[in-house]
Parts: structure tokens; C-alpha cells; sequence
């Protein structure tokens, strides 16, 4: 059997972890990389990722990666506002006749109507491709685990979703306290306003989660509400980028309710926090799911490293490789055009 051809787009900290994984499995040929860092132009992909020579030099040339022969693109460039700044970038590549999963958004461009569709569904026709956004969130814990846990009712009320992340370790300070908004004086950022650029991002982002387990569902979505709040630390606050003072912003509680019939039926939380105070318990998983109905299910899920790892890969880290890894196969087998995560793509041993 052909291995499946891969090109790794962008070399963070998800990307690169994406990339040991490509070059790790005997089922995947990486055959391109593109890098934002001019310091890592014409540097072989396996010393990027602290591997063996692979012979594929990283290059920052898009024409040279859409001239390439491939099966998949993983798009793993940074998240940044405003949220649609990589769709031509994408429609360039599905263009050139390579499927693209993207790990940060693109989930359902279909919900921000037909004409925002057809940009992708043009480029999907033209090169004969598909566009599939997939990771974690999104891509795993409303789209399979919160989805397959509503299997089992035969009422169903509404589905909550929470998931905590902790932003301690952020080491940039102008993102962390200028971009973010940790550290400002309570009131002088309103999240709920869509014009500034963490909300309009985060909003772009998370609506399509809402909205496409709403149609996986079979439900119809009236609109997506936000209930964003910023919450002040209880005490000063040191980590990785600064300090925070007591009584500034610490805590950012993004919420987004999918109504229906007139009522919030799914709800996604997701609190980025620098202290634990605000939260229903200090011992957080990373997620919590409340499914409502006959019957109610309550889950915790959390992540963490095996014993033995001797790499400092997070386990968020190798969850959005895996994720992606075991949708590919689905992914270059699938029809052109724009594709929802499948509920289950499971664990894909090498063949």
C-alpha cells in the first residue's frame, strides 16, 4: 500500500509535534514543510523536530509547496485575528489538488452562510480535495465525545461543555497582557464586544463548533450567544510572562450558548486561567461534559503523559497529533468538498 503523502504547514509548538508524528509512523511520507521562521528556511524537517534526517528541507516558498505532490496538508498555523486571515491561504492549497485538515478552525464554514462556503467549495472542485478541521477542540470533545455521549438518551435537554486551560506557562508578555487582556483593570475590556480581536478570533473559531454538532444533532440553530466574562485575580499572581496584581483581570470565562427554540440548548465554556480560584473546584480536569436528558451523564476527562516519556511533548500536544494522525486516512478517502469530523476515527495501528 501507498504510504500517504504528507506536507506539515508551520512549525509550533502543535505543528511540530505533528510533524514528529508524521515522520514517526511508517504509514505517512513527509514530503513538504513550511515554516513562518526565516531561521529554519532550508533546514531539514527531521533537526526541526529533533529526528533523524528526513531530506525534506523546510521552506518559507509557498509556490514550491503547492508545486509539490501530496495526499493531506496539516494546517497548523498560529491562530491569530482576524479569524478568516488564513482562508485564501487554504483555498490556495485545496486549489492545488491537496486535502487540507486545519487544526484551528474550519470545523463549518457552512454556518457563516453560502457565500463564505463557496470559497472553500470552489477550491475543493477545482483541485478535487477536502477541507476538514480537526484536533481536540475543535475536532474532539464536543464533535465526538459530547456527540456519542447523547447516543444513549431518549430525551434529550442539553449538552454542556467546559474545558479549562491553563495559561501560567504563556511566556509572552505583549500577548499575554496586551493581546489577552490579563492584568487589565476590570471593565476597561468588554469580551462581549465583537470588534475586539481575542473575540472576534475565539468567536469565528468556536460558533462553527456550536453549530456543527447542532446539525450533526439534527438540530436547527436559531444563533450563537456570547456570555463572555473577565473575573480579577484574589491575590498578586506570578508566572511565566509577568505579574498579575490583585484585583486585575486573571481569569477569562468564554462562553458560547447555541440556541434553539428560543433556548440555550448547548452550551461551551472554555476559561483560560493564571489562578483556579474562579472556578467550580481547584481540582479541574481539563474537561467536563453534562449531557442533559434521560438519561443525565456526567464525564470528566483529563490528559496527561505516561510515566516513561521522556520527551516535554504536553499531552494536549500529542492529542491534537493523534487527532489529526487518525483522521487522515478518512480524510483522503473521502468525496471533495467540505467535511464534518467523523464521530469516531479511532486509533490506527501502522499497517
Amino acid at each position: 500500500m501507498r504510504k500517504i503523502r504528507v506536507i506539515q504547514w508551520a512549525t509550533g509548538a502543535m505543528g511540530k509535534t505533528c510533524l514528529r508524528a508524521v515522520i514517526d509512523h511508517p504509514d505517512f511520507d513527509l514530503v513538504g514543510l513550511y515554516v513562518y521562521n526565516p531561521k529554519k528556511a532550508g533546514v531539514d524537517a527531521g533537526d526541526i523536530a529533533h529526528r533523524g534526517k528526513t531530506g525534506v528541507l523546510a521552506t518559507r516558498d509557498m509556490d514550491e509547496i503547492l508545486a509539490l505532490e501530496a495526499d493531506v496538508v496539516i494546517f497548523a498555523a498560529m491562530l491569530q485575528p482576524p479569524y478568516a486571515s488564513h482562508d485564501d491561504t487554504i483555498c490556495a492549497l485545496l486549489a492545488s489538488g491537496k486535502n487540507v485538515i486545519s487544526i484551528n478552525g474550519h470545523s463549518y464554514p457552512t454556518h457563516w452562510g453560502a457565500a463564505h462556503a463557496a470559497k472553500f467549495e470552489d477550491a475543493c472542485k477545482a483541485g478535487g480535495s477536502t477541507l476538514l478541521g480537526g484536533g481536540l477542540n475543535p475536532g474532539f470533545i464536543v464533535e465526538r465525545i459530547a456527540a456519542a455521549a447523547s447516543g444513549i438518551c431518549t430525551r434529550l435537554d442539553g449538552i454542556r461543555v467546559r474545558e479549562v486551560v491553563d495559561c501560567t506557562e504563556m511566556r509572552s508578555a505583549p500577548y499575554v497582557f496586551d493581546m489577552l487582556g490579563f492584568g487589565a483593570e476590570p471593565g476597561r475590556i468588554n469580551p462581549n464586544d465583537p470588534d475586539w480581536a481575542p473575540a472576534e478570533l475565539l468567536n469565528g473559531l468556536y460558533s462553527e463548533v456550536v453549530a456543527s454538532i447542532l446539525a450533526r444533532l439534527g438540530f436547527t440553530l436559531d444563533r450563537v450567544e456570547t456570555d463572555h466574562s473577565m473575573l480579577p485575580a484574589t491575590t498578586d499572581i506570578s508566572m511565566a510572562a509577568g505579574t498579575i496584581a490583585k484585583g486585575t483581570i486573571s481569569h477569562t470565562a468564554w462562553c458560547w450558548h447555541g440556541i434553539v427554540a428560543g433556548e440555550r440548548f448547548f452550551t461551551l465554556t472554555i476559561d483560560w486561567i493564571m489562578e483556579t480560584a474562579h472556578l467550580p473546584s481547584p481540582d479541574y480536569p481539563i474537561w467536563t461534559v453534562r449531557i442533559e436528558g434521560d438519561p443525565t451523564m456526567d464525564l470528566r476527562i483529563d490528559l496527561s503523559r505516561r510515566a516513561d516519556d521522556p520527551f516535554k511533548t504536553g499531552p494536549e500536544q500529542y492529542g491534537v497529533a493523534g487527532s489529526v494522525l487518525n483522521s487522515i486516512p478518512a480524510l483522503v478517502a473521502a468525496p471533495p468538498g467540505l467535511m464534518l469530523m467523523p464521530s469516531s476515527p479511532v486509533f490506527r495501528p501502522a499497517s
